[in-house]
């Protein structure tokens, strides 16, 4: 179906009476629209302040909930908000707020993906690309299942980790039949590894560390894969990593306690709306637009119908080096780079960016069309040149106000995440955490030949 097509049904569909177009145009001037950047702004700017308790009311408040304790209606995009939520209640230690609401999001999201339909696709022709449902880019949803197997394995629970374990390994298969490659995820994995490893079944637990040492050759590893592998392993990377460290006694044996200790920090840029001239935007989708659509979009700037187009950009980030300082006690740990969430944001969006743009132009076109079949078929109904132009202009200018930008994405999602694994004696060890300023302590009660995860998030 053509896009001048598309739009006369949309036409059809909706049956505009002449009054609606200029109605609704002066309601929408009046009230503005924001995008998702404004519901999620006062958030933010709590965090950037160092309160999440504010971050998580403002974002109940969008919700439409009286308390963190309670679950909105998964209509619109509150799924998405609900990431935002559960990343934060991560970061504030609330390890069973967190699982409930990043596990119902991701179920959410999932039904999203599923609801588009025509009408979804006429609406983002006609309105903007924040008309249709969520649709979560592939790093995303590996990052929903890897936050949670933090929330478990937190809490302790290796029954709810290896639940969501194995998620993670369902969304990663089907990313590479999509060729969806991310080095995301190489965190997810680990932590899949040190699930199962806990949970006594090693070879499972070896499988998911071959997989992480695909993307890097993580060194807190060794130790970990010297006692699963008696220091030999027919598998190439994790081979590579032995080299010839030999054999290492397992924490049974030496009735030490195996530490695990997740460090995010920073947050991801969130998207911002934008407008760029008309002239450069065509520049810039060279290649991305046909030459029929190109022809049009210079023909209506020529004639000084448009002279801006609106889209998304990627905003500034957060904090991505300001690397954390963990100590156990008097003794330093070595902390290492586990996931750049934020170079694989920047990745992604410098590959869709100019498909974005163009989009946006093909929106302006879209306007045009609907603003000739509005005014010829008013013209027809009411013989009257001078009123049927009014109704396509104010048509046109109905769908201008409507043409948010869209700016979805997971914007509470650290833009760093480091780790280690270490070995400590048993007894009650103080875990200190220095993250973006703020000073992190965790007593754990290290157990002889037992495990504890330990995680802290700084997202202002």
């Amino acid at each position: 179906m053509s896009l001048r097509s598309s739009v006369a049904r949309w036409v059809s569909v909706v049956s505009l009476p002449l009054a609606l177009p200029l109605s609704l145009s002066l309601s929408l001037s009046t009230s503005g629209c924001a995008g998702h950047e404004g519901r999620v702004e006062t958030s933010l700017a709590a965090l950037d302040r160092g309160q999440p308790a504010e971050a998580i009311a403002a974002l109940d408040e969008e919700l439409e909930v009286a308390t963190e304790t309670d679950m909105p209606a998964l209509q619109g995009d509150a799924a998405l908000l609900l990431l935002d939520r559960g990343t934060i209640q991560l970061s504030r230690g609330k390890h069973k707020l967190s699982a409930r609401d990043l596990g119902v999001a991701d179920k959410g999201i999932d039904v999203l993906d599923l609801s588009r339909d025509t009408l979804d696709d006429v609406g983002k022709y006609l309105f903007s690309d924040d008309t249709g449902p969520y649709r979560a880019p592939g790093y995303e949803k590996l990052l929903i299942n890897s936050l949670n197997l933090m929330n478990y394995l937190a809490m302790g629970d290796l029954e709810g980790a290896r639940v969501e374990a194995r998620r993670l390994a369902v969304m990663q298969d089907f990313l590479k039949k999509k060729e969806d490659e991310t080095a995301l995820v190489g965190l997810g994995s680990l932590l899949a590894g040190f699930t199962f490893e806990k949970s006594g079944k090693n070879d499972e637990a070896i499988v998911y560390y071959d997989e992480a040492l695909k993307y890097a050759q993580y060194r807190s590893l060794r130790d970990p894969l010297r006692t699963l592998t008696q220091g030999a392993s027919n598998r190439p990377s994790i081979q590579a990593l032995l080299g010839d460290s030999g054999p290492l006694p397992s924490v049974l044996e030496t009735k030490e306690c195996d530490v695990f200790i997740v460090v995010g920090y920073g947050r991801v840029p969130a998207k911002e709306a934008r407008r760029i001239p008309i002239g450069l935007a065509l520049t810039l989708t060279a290649g991305y637009i046909s030459p029929g659509d190109a022809a049009t979009a210079n023909g209506l700037a020529a004639r000084g119908l448009v002279t801006w187009i609106n889209y998304p950009v990627l905003g500034k980030s957060r904090g991505t080096y300001d690397e954390p300082d963990v100590s156990i006690g008097a003794r330093p740990v070595d902390m290492e780079l586990a996931m750049d969430v934020e170079s694989e944001v920047r990745k992604v969006w410098e590959k869709e960016e100019p498909t974005i743009i163009a989009s946006a132009i093909t929106r302006m076109i879209a306007r045009a069309v609907a603003g000739e079949a509005v005014n010829l078929g008013t013209r027809a109904a009411a013989n009257s040149g001078v009123v049927g132009l009014l109704a396509g202009l104010a048509a046109t200018a109905t769908l201008t106000v409507l043409d948010t930008p869209d700016t979805r994405s997971w914007t509470t999602l650290p833009a760093r995440v480091a780790m280690a694994r270490v070995r400590v004696p048993a007894g009650r060890q103080t875990v200190q955490m220095r993250v973006r300023g703020a000073l992190r302590a965790v007593t754990i009660d290290a157990q002889p030949g037992g495990w504890s995860f330990v995680t802290a998030t700084e997202l202002r």
